[in-house]
């Protein structure tokens, strides 16, 4: 009898390669995810490595359908990638690079001049008017204004495992389980059923029973997954980290993995890729990512998800207002942004201007009491006086919403012309401190900007002594410090009262001997403040090359010590090679 050494899984694996005479059971796990009920000529990607590129589908009649590469051409890109608001296209792909569709051909012989807002407003031949066969679906690669999407993170936990499991999953010799995986089309059949769309991975039955969630048995034949469809491409690369424990994480794949691993009890796969977050999310300007994986941080409950995506789209919230994905933000979403203090934005009369926009977008989604609801979040005594009085005659929803308005408006005026002291007399005001408490503004002239990233020197400096050169020292080109003023507070009572700032950002120990580590800022004033109403919490952002807001840090003493891989705190979003800036902001706030 020969014998086998329980070394590796496979060896297992082998014992069980030939169980016959099993019952076929039927069992299923759930992995939808909701996505926004498509429009009338909508478009989407699909097929692609990353969000950026993928095979042109169009929605029309109920259903989504391709394009014919016949005519396809650069305008046509642009026109696709402007729609789901890329920044432009990169290039117009032909010839099903990224998968034949299935369906309808709705569009054929595409004559776009390129600056149309849709794909539908083009000249075409007729809606499914086509000589063309699935061969020829038209694709695209959209430029995402950084070249960090296509970044792919290696998670290695083979621990010595071969790769032999690996190969033997791509034969598919003597798989014995059939993972069906179903994915919902968007399209609707004739019955008025939703479209499904279905596809066979074969594994070996003993690796499942490694993971006791699937909960196969030994008379198993079949296992159903049933996923979104922009998570249907991502089964395979899951199912093959089940043989190897290897897999790489991108973008576009690492919310898919991280649900797939949460839903299936892989509790190190999941862990990893959860840790991984942290450098993907400002990998996706787009923040389609960002807004997925909240999503899904909701769905299953995951706090600390929840709050890591919560915290990147506000400090960046400004850029995620003319992303791809500002509109498919839920109301829910949008209201635990709303109520955060440490959102980055210009003023908070940015903050109401984004906001109704979002709201007569979607105003066919969203109610009368939930506009309501999202309208009572913004601070109204915290817009500048001007624009407080330009409301009535710019804001697009006043009329609808008067009263609100009205009562938001009239507290603005009320702060910027009276102490609090005095409002403090009323009895309202102590439930409503809320509306007084500043966010994190950084318009003109609450803010200053230091591009300090580097270390200059040391440099070397010739030393003479009665006209005998004596050697050279080393020394340091101290960091230009930067001074600016702001009003003591915001509020018009203060405008004529002015403090002045120094911003400074120290690189080296010649510029700050006593610092606990480095880098360091610090933001200090000689001015005297008489008002024992008056507090600042001021903030140091720092800027990863300008692109995105890595980290928010407290000063403490006028000193802000920066995160680094050297000290026991780090970013709290990575940024490559270290090229900072630093934004200094002042936040006067009453207390």
């Amino acid at each position: 009898m020969q014998t086998c050494v329980i070394t590796f899984p496979w060896c297992l694996l082998l014992l069980l390669l030939h169980v016959s005479g099993l019952d076929s059971v039927s069992l299923r796990g759930s992995l939808f995810t909701r996505d926004r009920t498509p429009l009338e000529g909508d478009v989407r990607l699909v097929g692609g490595r990353a969000l950026s590129e993928g095979r042109v589908e169009i929605y029309h009649s109920g259903k989504w359908g391709t394009v014919c590469d016949d005519g396809w051409d650069l305008a046509e890109a642009q026109v696709v990638c402007r729609q789901l608001q890329f920044p432009a296209a990169e290039a117009a792909v032909s010839g099903g690079t990224y998968g034949e569709g299935s369906g309808s051909i709705w569009l054929d012989d595409m004559d776009c001049k390129g600056t149309e807002k849709s794909l539908s407003s083009c000249t075409f031949k007729d809606w499914a008017l086509t000589d063309c066969s699935h061969k020829e679906d038209a694709g695209v690669v959209c430029e995402t204004g950084s070249n960090m999407s296509s970044t792919v993170h290696l998670l290695d936990h083979r621990h010595g495992l071969s790769e032999e499991l690996g190969q033997l999953f791509d034969s598919g010799e003597g798989c014995d389980v059939d993972i069906l995986v179903r994915s919902p089309t968007g399209n609707r059949l004739d019955n008025g059923s939703l479209e499904v769309e279905e596809r066979n991975i074969c594994m070996h039955r003993l690796v499942l029973f490694l993971f006791p969630q699937f909960n196969v048995t030994l008379r198993a034949r079949k296992f159903t997954i049933e996923v979104s469809q922009s998570c249907q491409t991502y089964v395979t690369s899951f199912i093959r980290y089940l043989y190897t424990r290897q897999t790489e994480v991108t973008v576009s794949s690492a919310h898919c993995l991280y649900q797939l691993a949460s839903e299936f009890g892989v509790t190190q796969l999941m862990q990893d890729v959860g840790r991984l977050f942290t450098v993907l999310l400002p990998e996706d300007s787009t923040f389609h990512t960002q807004v997925a994986l909240y999503k899904y941080s909701v769905e299953a409950g995951d706090l600390v998800l929840q709050e890591n995506c919560l915290q990147y789209l506000s400090w960046n919230f400004e850029d995620l207002t003319s992303s791809p994905a500002w509109m498919d933000l839920s109301v829910n979403a949008l209201q635990a942004l709303l109520s955060r203090s440490d959102m980055v934005v210009p003023d908070e009369a940015f903050l109401l201007q984004a906001l109704e926009s979002w709201i007569s977008e979607r105003k066919s989604s969203v109610d009368l009491e939930n506009q309501n609801a999202l309208l009572g979040q913004i601070r109204f005594p915290m817009i500048p006086a001007e624009k407080l009085y330009d409301l009535q005659f710019t804001s697009q929803l006043y009329k609808s919403h008067e009263k609100l308005y009205g009562d938001g408006v009239l507290k603005g005026f009320e702060l910027n012309v009276l102490l609090i002291g005095k409002l403090k007399k009323n009895a309202d005001f102590k439930g409503e401190e809320f509306d007084y408490r500043p966010r994190i503004y950084t318009a003109e002239p609450w803010s200053i900007t230091l591009n300090n990233t580097k270390n200059d020197g040391p440099y070397r400096r010739p030393m003479y002594s009665q006209g005998y050169y004596r050697g050279y020292e080393e020394f340091y080109y101290p960091n230009t410090a930067k001074s600016f003023s702001t009003p003591v507070h915001s509020s018009l009572v203060f405008q004529n009262n002015k403090i002045s700032w120094t911003a400074d950002v120290y690189l080296n120990r010649q510029q700050c001997p006593s610092c606990e580590s480095l880098p360091a800022a610090k933001l200090s004033t000689q001015n005297t403040i008489n008002q024992s109403t008056i507090r600042y919490s001021n903030r140091l952002l720092i800027l990863c090359k300008e692109k995105y807001v890595s980290h928010v840090q407290d000063f403490k003493d006028n000193l802000a010590l920066v995160p680094n891989n050297s000290s026991s705190q780090s970013l709290a979003y990575p940024c490559p090679d270290d090229q900072y800036a630093y934004r200094f902001v002042v936040r006067p706030e009453y207390f």
